[in-house]
């Protein structure tokens, strides 16, 4: 049992020497995978060194195979692990690998290569091991609902603004739809500007001037909120994770899980 506790917290958390120690080697086997997969996708390199690339992948595989297996094991309630955002992606690094065995055939090839590209999903894997990762992903989660409102926000003027746009300029300008009309606002909006699709009327252009100026404002609506979230979940850096429901927005002090009262570490 202590072996157990212990083993989860090297796990799980990265408090300790043996955590940090865990999490830094993982994040390092992450990297090396996903430049794996981008040495791959280059036929020189992959005609020249297919085996030592294949045995690799096979190498960091079964890394990722025996971390995914002891985080099921040692979790007081598997199937939160195994469903959770993490416990989804931790599979995901490994079954692609184990998926291309069974898909066979030159007629399956460009199968087999669209499931091993699955692999750059290890990359998403990276945030849990680095405290800033944690505390971007805690201040998305916590200002969800303000990010929510801005970009409906922002979806309502997109198909105001398009659908004016079709009404001022008309197909005989290149805003041959509605749709068009949106696209060019999100492409305005956004501060892209392509220049595929340009205004050509004096109403026209000073709308779009108007979006341009609006979009500039827009850009820095998120990057506040997010920006404030950050500020005030940094002021908790712990990695506890309670063992039970595997929540991990804890105060430095906190002795017992917030959200299900079971004793954390």
């Amino acid at each position: 049992m202590l072996a157990k506790q212990k083993l989860y917290e090297v796990i799980f958390e990265a408090d300790s020497r043996g955590g940090k120690i865990f999490d830094i080697s993982l994040l390092l086997i992450i990297l090396a995978s996903i430049i794996l997969v981008m040495l791959e996708s280059v036929p020189a390199i992959s005609k020249e060194y297919r085996h030592v690339l294949n045995v690799l992948e096979w190498v960091i595989t079964g890394i990722f195979t025996v971390e995914y297996s002891l985080r099921v094991l040692i979790v007081v309630k598997p199937q939160k692990y195994i469903f959770s955002f993490y416990g989804i992606i931790d599979l995901l690094a490994v079954l692609p690998t184990y998926l291309s065995l069974f898909v066979v055939g030159s007629h399956s090839l460009m199968v087999i290569r669209a499931i091993r590209l699955l692999r750059v999903f290890r990359i998403l894997k990276l945030n849990r091991y680095t405290l800033a990762g944690r505390n971007l992903a805690r201040a998305l989660r916590n200002s969800r609902e303000k990010i929510f409102v801005f970009l409906f926000s922002v979806i309502n003027m997109v198909l105001i603004v398009g659908t004016l746009m079709y009404l001022i300029e008309g197909p005989e300008n290149g805003f041959k739809s509605i749709p068009t009309g949106i696209y060019w606002a999100i492409v305005t909006m956004t501060t892209v500007g392509y220049g595929d699709i340009s205004p050509q009327t004096a109403t026209g252009q000073f709308l779009a001037s108007m979006v341009m100026i609006v979009g500039y404002a827009i850009i820095a609506v998120p990057t506040g909120i997010v920006t404030s979230e950050m500020i005030r979940t940094s002021r908790s850096n712990n990695t506890q994770v309670c063992p039970e429901c595997l929540y991990d927005q804890h105060d430095d002090d906190a002795v017992y899980c917030k959200k299900c009262g079971h004793k954390i570490n």
